[in-house]
């Protein structure tokens, strides 16, 4: 028999991996090797391990939603992922589907009461 903080904790994981692409695309308009995007992304509240974060960017890149270059500082070789013309596209459909989803959310859960 599952728990309730078992339920609850694949439930938010399951609606938290809903909204990563969103993220991701959100904060790409400037070019971001992963770990600055890990920074950006934890500095604005959400927190996401690099073995989520680097096969999401190669399937988005695969996708064509994002373009990556590979340049050198130091030493060290980094690979910069910015969002193409096709993920901008497909980002605004995804904020405009996100408004409308959260306008219905705000919607059911604020007829809710609480008992």
């Amino acid at each position: 028999m599952r728990t309730h903080e078992e339920l609850f904790n694949n439930l938010q994981q399951e609606m938290k991996r809903g909204t990563l692409v969103l993220a991701v695309l959100t904060q790409l308009d400037e070019p971001q090797y992963g770990y600055s995007l890990m920074g950006i992304l934890d500095e604005k509240g959400l927190q996401i391990d690099q073995n989520t974060l680097y096969p999401l960017l190669r399937r988005l890149e695969k996708q064509e939603m994002l373009e990556s270059i590979w340049e050198v500082e130091g030493n060290r070789p980094r690979r910069y992922y910015k969002i193409s013309t096709l993920g901008i596209s497909v980002r605004n459909d995804l904020i405009a589907e996100w408004k409308s989803l959260n306008k219905v959310l705000g919607n059911l859960i604020g007829g809710e009461k609480n008992d």
